[in-house]
């Protein structure tokens, strides 16, 4: 994932579509207003971000990416000003004077809160962006075009931007508003959200459901692919031909989706320019939208934002990670093409056989999670005495383990439920199991993974050492 992040910076695109200038006025307020209940602001501050089809230009421009940017603005202070904001941020800016006016969102924020939003917009004077020689000399040096549709009339007809990119060998992603998917026939990858998706095909109340329907979609219009972005569950990628990826939300905190839609089509589109597959450019845009909307308003992610969180973690962490957060881990790493590799156990006093077993276990592919009894659970099995070790430092010894990539707790008698939701590509025991008695088995034979068992080292157990430590045996002493 790191070389696609690098790659990032390689990456030139052009951006067509829908400017506008994104304005924030920003103060506090303590009392509401004798007129009407509503709050008063005193305005402390503004600032200009350049918005829409400009946004996405800006946030190729953050991953270190180089764009151009094709608009429509008016011949106003306003148009100057997302000029000057464009400027400020890098992009090579082509607007064109065609329109009434520039179109400004205008938001009053109190205390880091957006209390209202003002639109000034005006219908286009012409219909659509011309498409001029000069832009269309530059199509050879591109590796991606990006049609952000808001509509507001700058891409009333896409068609002739897609067939020159094609022409040219160039991917088309696009950012839908129309209900009318035939518009961009022939593009690439499109990147609706769920309502636009929806409002399309027709309420999905399963992935499959959505999956089916995307296939469907694609065929019909001869797109190469639609990624839906589905808020709080993520995303979920729809080739024409293979099979549908669904990928988990990876924000924490979402502080403002603002500009959310942006990233994606940007940071995908950049990915696809600098020679990444389909799959890893919408990793990328996930882990881009899960930083973005952590930010106030329309925000950019930049690459060295971008490279830490894409970053799966090389070791376990002390204490034992939560299923959510080995489950956005493990989206990254298949998404790089890493092989997931399980085992379990109680591991109460860590011995050189453990250590052994574990080395093993890791070599059969490239990340190891180690599923770890509970206190309790161990109790049930092993009595009263047990364990001698508690859960936190169990799982604080094993991620000390250069084998060890991840380390998860489980609270049942058998870790079959994990086993099945994680689906690893190789389950691992000891050579003292047989495969049709280890818990789990059956789940990752079904998917298609292999179960196998590792060789036991005799003489080397936690019983004797218990025992060795009591005085009970000549070989502890």
């Amino acid at each position: 994932m790191k070389p696609d992040v690098e790659r990032l910076r390689n990456a030139r695109v052009m951006v067509v579509g829908d400017v506008m200038l994104d304005r924030y006025w920003t103060g506090t307020t303590s009392r509401i207003s004798p007129e009407a209940p509503v709050p008063v602001v005193r305005v402390a501050g503004h600032e200009d971000r350049a918005g829409g089809a400009a946004n996405v230009a800006a946030n190729a421009v953050a991953v270190g990416a180089q764009a151009i940017l094709v608009g429509l603005v008016g011949d106003d202070s306003d148009g100057e000003a997302l000029r000057a904001c464009c400027t400020a941020a890098g992009i090579d800016a082509k607007l064109q004077r065609a329109a009434e006016r520039t179109t400004v969102k205008l938001r009053v924020l109190a205390q880091h809160q957006q209390l209202l939003r003002v639109d000034f917009e005006a219908v286009p004077t012409r219909e659509c962006l011309d498409v001029t020689p000069e832009l269309v000399a530059l199509m050879s040096g591109l590796g991606a075009v990006v049609l952000s549709d808001y509509a507001k009339g700058a891409l009333l007809n896409p068609a002739p931007w897609i067939d020159l990119a094609r022409s040219h060998h160039k991917p088309v992603v696009v950012d839908p508003k129309s209900r009318d998917f035939s518009r961009y026939a022939g593009a690439d990858l499109i990147t609706p959200n769920s309502a636009e998706f929806e409002a399309v095909v027709g309420l999905c109340r399963t992935d499959a459901e959505l999956a089916e329907r995307g296939v469907r979609l694609c065929r019909e219009h001869g797109l190469g692919a639609v990624l839906v972005t589905r808020g709080e569950r993520g995303m979920s990628l729809i080739r024409a031909d293979g099979e549908p990826l669904h990928l988990r939300a990876q924000a924490r905190d979402v502080y403002d989706v603002t500009g959310a839609g942006d990233t994606v089509c940007a940071i995908a589109a950049c990915a696809l320019a600098a020679g990444s597959d389909l799959a890893t450019a919408t990793t990328l845009a996930n882990i881009a939208a899960g930083l973005v909307v952590g930010k106030l308003g329309t925000a950019v992610v930049t690459n060295a934002e971008l490279l830490a969180a894409a970053q799966p973690q090389r070791r376990a962490t002390p204490l034992p990670a939560s299923e959510a957060q080995l489950f956005d881990a493990l989206d990254v790493a298949r998404a790089c093409g890493e092989r997931i590799v399980m085992t379990n156990g109680c591991f109460d006093i860590l011995h050189a056989g453990h250590v052994r077993y574990l080395e093993e276990a890791a070599a059969l592919g490239d990340r190891l999670i180690v599923a770890v009894n509970t206190d309790a659970s161990v109790r049930r099995l092993k009595g009263p005495t047990r364990p001698v070790n508690t859960l936190t430092q169990r799982c604080e010894v094993l991620a000390g383990l250069r084998a060890v990539d991840w380390v998860i707790p489980f609270d049942e008698d058998t870790p079959q439920r994990l086993i099945a939701a994680i689906g690893p590509d190789v389950l691992v025991k000891g050579g003292d199991y047989r495969i049709a008695d280890i818990a789990g088995a059956d789940d990752v034979l079904k998917r298609g993974g292999r179960v196998l068992t590792l060789a036991y080292h005799d003489g080397l157990s936690t019983t004797r050492i218990i025992d060795a430590a009591r005085g009970g045996t000549e070989e502890g002493a």
